[in-house]
């Protein structure tokens, strides 16, 4: 026995000094402890140093470089690696050099652990792993760093416009792995900004960085984005949240200007930091943000007064404390959560200290943003005013002014060791411990980089969308695809780029890509519908020489002789919309009686009414990656047989397209109702990311248990409700549950108002009376739903559940467009099913019309006196079948509801007037005399 309890102990302590595993996300109190052992470890220089993520240019990092200076004798606490700086080689090279660079960082620091100028003692326990981080926001230049060699990953808004957190995190994986198989373990991103109003007139606006315009739903996409980092890396990748506490409404750039925004706290909190709070409240591990990168923005009105402005909040104490000191953040904050500052650097915070009076000086800059909340301070390539001032010197200087004022403040030392702690818990959280066999990314890793096009491929099939016209009207404008004798000319938008200052220009999109792929599929190597001879590309450039009299090609004379002119946007700025614009108004003969098509592998907002109207189709891609331009050349071939599954994630004003309204109840939908007994649920799944309606069965059904007697509870559940692009509403979407009681007293209703989470509400009611109980619910301007019925008393009865019909069956639209009826049920009949007083007058109009049509041809067949007996009988008959409803006499709610709410008050109305009509025939046929043969 003495055996067996030693060896369980052990055991017992094997199992708890094991290192958490890659799906445990939250910071362990056993790596806080490990981490404050690391802590009291270090030097002052040092542990100023972990304060910092720094940058520097090129690729050279030999002991006489300054970034060999800063991690080896500063030991700064990461690096960020840029494209602008030269970080990065061209192909081939580039992947393989990336992998390399990392490892060498690494190593500098490893190496200094041991022997540095500040700790000339080895000392093992002092080394500690770099940041070393980067911003790949997907979809190319000008957003990633890396150009080629990694998966060609969409952008944000692409992933958006699917509507399934399963894409996103699947994404999220294959860009974990593949950044973290280079040596990469710090994720500037995924953005979490919400741009809830298009503003295509900015300056410069967010565009397709973002996953759209509803808060909860960019909260969904970020948790499962930032689940698939994590799970990618193997759950060694810090990832930072961007761009808080949000900068949807901004006008302008951050890196260029520091925008203003009118906007009290209160208001962030209903939009703006829903998604922040999101990924710092999620109940699964892997979709918990580990930091939040903070922008350089200010707000108007923050705190309630409405003439004052703050600083930049990344640099404004009072600001980021309010925020940060809300109860969403605390439990995150308490937790080990970063904050982390946007590049101090910028020309943004030049300018505002230059505005504002004051000196831009590198270490002041920094002080204030460490003093206003942030743990770790991005620098970016920040220099002084000074003639001969650089990156290095700028970051040298910050350094040592850190390390004094450690050494002078008591209190700002205590800070700095706060945030020290923070993030070794952070790096004790992906490795365990520090060790440099532990943290170098193997290089057998990068053989599969570059591998994931089927994800990608994936992203594109679902998220391409029909903007305008609506299918139905599409088919009707073009009824077949491009032929063999047709004339197709291809405008587009491109763009160059370089990975370095010194590599060749690269396009973002190649003027000739939909051409290229178009042969490829329908050429005579593909299906052969389509001859070379017969396709031309031109770029928006050569455009725009044409309508200047400059142009150089025979542009022109293609334009004449084409039937097709398909357009491919990529970014939209100062230029490309209004140029396209002057064609359209200059030269109107070059488009009349041709079919234009314009896909837009950017944000689909841009275009005006007036534009949309020249168009005789407009898509929307919003990505420009390979398997985006394959998805727009199969659209142009194979329209018909593709089902369109993608939906905007942002409203479009220009069609009407309004993203709250797209994202409420769908009112031609039954709204499942259910006993909210302990049974799977239904709710958003990773496979499938959005959750249909059941369809309605058309008989009732008798469930056998439970039995509901007077005094018992009856709790229910509504959903999913679907919105109007089918995926469930967001939550916190209202619903109404009621609850009717019908006696031989009468009717008692009891209304109970709820919200959804995932699609669904609850509600609960208690059985006080005995009578018929009807149990129904909407969620506006969804009216139709279930009904649960059954017979209160003491001695109990099951439930019976029934199903009507809706208006309309609910179907996934090709395009986004909601067409509302003309008479909304919403207007002529109440929540409590009781119509209204416009539909008393539809009704009276109604009666009256038929009383008088009914006297005038009795008048004319038997008598006048007869017509006026028939005409009172028929108006008594339509005014006692709408007072049946109107009354709400039982079974009347019932009828409005499954008879399609006015219509069924219309159709009963008549059906009195028919009654009414058949008693003043009785009558006649039962009155003798000369009277009644009159006529």
């Amino acid at each position: 026995m003495r055996r067996f309890l030693h060896g369980l102990t052990l055991l017992l302590i094997l199992i708890l000094t094991l290192k958490p595993t890659p799906a445990v996300q939250a910071v362990t109190s056993f790596q806080t402890s490990e981490a404050q052992a690391v802590l009291d470890s270090m030097t002052p220089e040092e542990r100023v140093g972990q304060l910092f993520l720094v940058t520097f240019k090129g690729t050279d990092i030999h002991d006489q470089t300054g970034i060999y200076d800063l991690i080896a004798n500063h030991h700064v606490g990461g690096v960020v690696l840029q494209a602008a700086n030269d970080n990065f080689l061209p192909q081939p090279d580039t992947l393989s050099s990336a992998h390399q660079l990392t490892a060498a960082l690494q190593r500098v620091e490893a190496g200094a652990a041991r022997t540095s100028e500040n700790n000339p003692e080895p000392n093992d326990n002092t080394y500690v792993p770099l940041f070393i981080g980067i911003s790949q926001e997907g979809d190319g230049a000008p957003h990633d760093q890396i150009l080629n060699g990694l998966t060609p990953l969409p952008n944000l808004m692409a992933i958006g416009a699917t509507w399934r957190t399963d894409l996103a995190q699947q994404v999220g994986e294959v860009m974990g792995r593949e950044l973290s198989a280079l040596g990469f373990n710090l994720y500037l991103g995924p953005s979490l900004d919400v741009v809830e109003e298009p503003n295509p007139s900015a300056r410069i606006d967010l565009g397709p960085r973002v996953f759209g315009g509803d808060p909860f739903w960019v909260g969904e996409m970020g948790k499962a984005y930032i689940a698939g980092l994590h799970s990618g890396s193997d759950n060694r990748m810090m990832v930072i949240a961007k761009h808080f506490p949000g900068r949807g409404a901004s006008d302008r750039s951050p890196e260029e200007e520091v925008a203003t925004v009118r906007k009290p706290l209160e208001q962030l909190q209903q939009v703006e930091l829903i998604p922040f709070v999101a990924v710092t409240n999620a109940t699964q591990p892997g979709e918990l943000v580990d930091g939040l990168l903070v922008s350089h923005i200010r707000y108007q009105g923050f705190q309630g007064n409405i003439r004052a402005t703050t600083r930049p909040v990344s640099l404004d104490v009072a600001a980021l404390t309010a925020i940060l000191d809300l109860q969403e953040f605390t439990t995150w904050r308490r937790n080990g959560g970063l904050v982390v500052s946007d590049a101090l650097g910028s020309q943004a915070v030049r300018d505002f200290y230059s505005q504002s009076g004051e000196n831009f000086l590198p270490r002041s800059v920094a002080r204030d943003a460490f003093q206003a909340g942030n743990d770790l301070l991005y620098l970016g390539n920040i220099t002084s005013d000074e003639p001969q001032s650089d990156t290095y010197t700028s970051t040298v200087e910050i350094l040592d002014f850190f390390a004094q004022q450690y050494e002078e403040d008591r209190s700002f030392a205590q800070l700095v060791d706060a945030a020290v702690l923070r993030i070794l818990t952070q790096k004790l959280r992906m490795y365990g411990d520090f060790t440099l066999a532990n943290v170098l990314a193997p290089e057998s890793g990068l053989e599969n980089i570059g591998t994931s096009q089927e994800v990608v491929s994936e992203v594109a099939r679902n998220a391409a969308t029909l903007i305008n016209p609506s299918r139905e009207e599409l088919t009707t404008l073009l009824p077949a695809p491009p032929g063999q004798s047709d004339r197709i000319v291809f405008l587009t938008d491109t763009s160059e780029f370089k990975q370095c200052t010194t590599c060749l220009w690269e396009p973002g999109l190649a003027v000739d890509a939909l051409q290229r792929k178009i042969l490829q599929l329908y050429g005579q190597t593909g299906s052969g519908q389509v001859f070379t001879s017969r396709l031309n590309s031109f770029s928006l450039e050569e455009l725009e020489s044409m309508l200047n009299g400059e142009s150089q090609t025979d542009i022109e004379s293609m334009l004449a002789g084409a039937n097709w002119i398909v357009i491919s946007l990529t970014q939209v700025g100062d230029r490309q919309v209004p140029l396209l614009q002057r064609f359209f108004s200059e030269r109107p003969n070059l488009i009349r009686n041709r079919n234009v098509i314009l896909f837009s592998f950017t944000a689909p907002y841009y275009l005006d009414p007036t534009d949309i109207t020249k168009l005789t189709a407009y898509y929307a891609l919003y990505s420009k990656q390979p398997a985006f331009v394959e998805v727009a050349a199969r659209l142009l071939f194979e329209r018909q047989q593709i089902t369109l599954r993608g939906a905007s994630p942002v409203s479009i004003p220009a069609v009407g397209y309004d993203l709250i309204e797209a994202t409420s109840p769908d009112k031609n939908q039954v709204i499942p109702l259910a006993l909210d007994q302990a049974v799977e649920e239904v709710t958003p799944t990773a496979e499938s990311g959005t959750v249909l309606p059941e369809t309605p069965r058309a008989s009732p059904t008798v469930t056998p248990i439970p039995l509901y007697r007077i005094g018992d509870t009856i709790a229910v559940r509504a959903g999913p409700i679907a919105d109007h692009n089918q995926n469930v509403v967001p939550d916190g979407t209202p619903v109404r549950f009621i609850m009717s009681t019908t006696d031989e007293n009468g009717e008692i209703q009891e209304l109970m108002d709820a919200t959804t989470v995932n699609g669904v509400a609850r509600a609960s009611f208690a059985i006080t009376r005995p009578g018929q109980v009807e149990i129904r619910v909407i969620s506006e301007p969804a009216f139709i739903s279930t009904f649960i019925q059954f017979k209160a008393s003491n001695e109990g009865a099951v439930v019976t559940f029934i199903a009507p019909s809706p208006q309309v069956t609910p179907t996934i639209q090709a395009t986004p467009t909601v067409t509302p009826t003309p008479v909304p049920t919403s207007q002529l009949i109440t929540l409590e099913g009781r119509p209204l007083v416009g539909m008393w007058l539809i009704v009276m109009i109604a009666v009256l019309g038929g009383a008088l049509l009914m006297f005038w041809a009795v008048s004319r067949i038997v008598s006048p006196r007869w017509g006026v007996r028939w005409a009172l009988l028929v108006f008594l008959g339509g005014l006692a079948a709408y007072n049946y409803l109107a009354l709400n006499l039982p079974g009347a709610a019932n009828w409005i509801a499954t008879s399609s709410g006015a219509f069924g008050v219309l159709l009963l109305t008549f059906a009195g007037e028919v009654i009414g009509s058949l008693g003043a025939w009785i009558w006649m046929q039962l009155i003798s005399g000369p009277e009644s043969r009159e006529g």
